[in-house]
């Protein structure tokens, strides 16, 4: 598990990176702009994330078709994740582009805001095929036990993505706080340039896994070069099992969307500045547990593939302890060292120190909250993960939808406009228990064993089988 879960782990956490240096080279312009970043970032992804719960099924069909000796057939499912990128991006993603700044109006976000946040969002959905094509890459190495190749990439990647937000956010101007000197005649595009570097680490991320799978290695054991024409099955078995995770994974980006930029914005820009700043820790605490929650999905469906589901559910336990001690840590340094951590975002060119205290006031109490539910998420971020290797996707799917929706947003809209002298502590206390109540239920659900009698591939049967790669990534990247 561990071979299998730290490469992941670390490339899981490479986009959620890159979006934390964003946050924190923005956060030198201003309050306003770190605000703008997090709405056009959460909302472009309430689509997205849709879209990526569906290839996430890419890592399940491909872990289970190795695990039952079949290698051949799970090349198709990495075609089919980038046929389904392709279309996806041309059918919703650059339409929803062109919607975005009606619904930020809608919101009653001032002006200005509405410009910055439309246009950070709209870079990332112009450039959004990217980004889903180097998911669907990703999910097909996890699948095969060879996550040390998406690790080569990720760093990579951030890379990119560091060198080219200091150009593009600063321009010429460069840091005179810092005195670093910026480049000559390169204009300061600010957020807008932070987006602009994503994409571009994004592609660069890319990069590394395609060649690779194009390449003889992987073309001698799993036909990558042949099974590239769209075929309709393939992409059908994705879309059929994994709509209920896409559904419940934007679900609950959707909700998490509305706590921010409409209940937690009720009480002005120094919250909702205050509030992303919490959530770009929380980011980086529970992306490394998804990236637990992926290895235990890649060996839940390798083992279930191979006719062992007491194997599949023993790698689970181990994959939940992991991420549970690793966010369990992450809580306990958010708590102790809140108001430093808020900190680091409130040294920008116009925000006063009494704007700084404030936002420092404001995100402190955040994060306190937040640092309460840090082990209750590992516990149901990992579980999720592993009833998604053993297919179990719609149950799950509804609960998080029922969840989010009555806890999140309605529990989060009561305590606002009935208890409004709380502020935004009110949205957040319904945060934690919508955390709470969540990883509880998957814990349950996976240990009642139900996703035992759930068959995916076809013209499989009881039959053992002996796994093709028994030590994950052993060869290395």
């Amino acid at each position: 598990m561990w071979a299998q879960a730290w490469p992941t782990a670390l490339t899981m956490t490479s986009y959620t990176l890159m979006q934390f240096i964003d946050s924190l080279m923005v956060a030198e312009l201003g309050t306003m702009e770190v605000a703008a970043q997090g709405n056009g970032s959460i909302w472009q992804f309430t689509l997205v994330s849709f879209l990526l719960g569906i290839l996430a099924m890419v890592n399940t069909f491909v872990s289970q078709n190795v695990g039952a000796g079949r290698p051949h057939d799970a090349a198709q499912y990495a075609w089919a994740g980038l046929w389904f990128s392709a279309i996806s991006w041309v059918l919703l993603l650059v339409p929803f582009a062109f919607v975005l700044p009606v619904l930020f109006r809608f919101f009653g976000h001032e002006a200005e805001l509405v410009v910055l946040e439309t246009s950070y969002a709209r870079v990332l959905l112009f450039g959004g095929f990217i980004m889903l094509a180097s998911k669907s890459m990703s999910n097909f190495f996890f699948g095969i036990g060879r996550p040390r190749v998406i690790v080569c990439a990720a760093i990579l990647g951030n890379i990119v993505n560091l060198l080219l937000n200091f150009v593009l956010i600063y321009g010429e101007r460069g840091l005179p706080a810092l005195n670093i000197p910026g480049i000559p005649g390169t204009p300061a595009l600010g957020v807008t340039g932070a987006a602009i570097a994503t994409v571009l680490g994004t592609a660069a991320e890319l990069a590394i896994p395609l060649v690779i799978f194009l390449g003889p290695a992987m073309h001698a054991r799993f036909r990558t070069r042949i099974d590239w024409q769209f075929r309709w099955r393939p992409v059908r078995d994705l879309l059929r099992v994994g709509w209920p995770n896409g559904l419940s994974f934007c679900n609950e980006i959707v909700c998490w969307a509305i706590f921010m930029s409409v209940l937690v914005g009720l009480f002005g820009t120094l919250h909702l500045a205050a509030g992303w700043i919490v959530l770009r820790y929380m980011h980086m605490s529970f992306m490394p547990a998804v990236g637990f929650s992926m290895a235990a999905t890649s060996l839940v469906g390798r083992y279930i593939g191979a006719g062992r589901p007491d194997v599949a559910a023993q790698r689970a336990r181990v994959a939940v302890v992991m991420a549970l001690v690793y966010m369990t840590v992450c809580g306990l340094l958010m708590w102790w060292f809140r108001e430093p951590l808020v900190a680091l975002f409130t040294h920008g060119e116009n925000t006063t120190p009494e704007t700084a205290a404030e936002i420092i006031r404001i995100g402190s109490v955040m994060m306190i909250c937040a640092a309460i539910f840090q082990t209750f998420d590992a516990i149901g971020i990992v579980y999720s993960g592993a009833l998604r290797g053993a297919g179990d996707t719609t149950v799950p799917g509804v609960a998080t939808v029922v969840l989010s929706w009555t806890v999140i947003v309605g529990g989060g809209w009561l305590l606002a406009t009935r208890v409004p002298e709380w502020t935004s502590l009110g949205p957040w206390i319904a945060a934690a228990a919508y955390v709470i109540i969540l990883g509880v239920f998957m814990g349950g659900r996976f240990e009642g064993g139900r996703w035992r009698s759930i068959k995916l591939l076809r013209g499989t049967d009881d039959s053992r089988h002996e796994l093709s790669s028994p030590t994950p990534d052993s060869g290395g990247a």
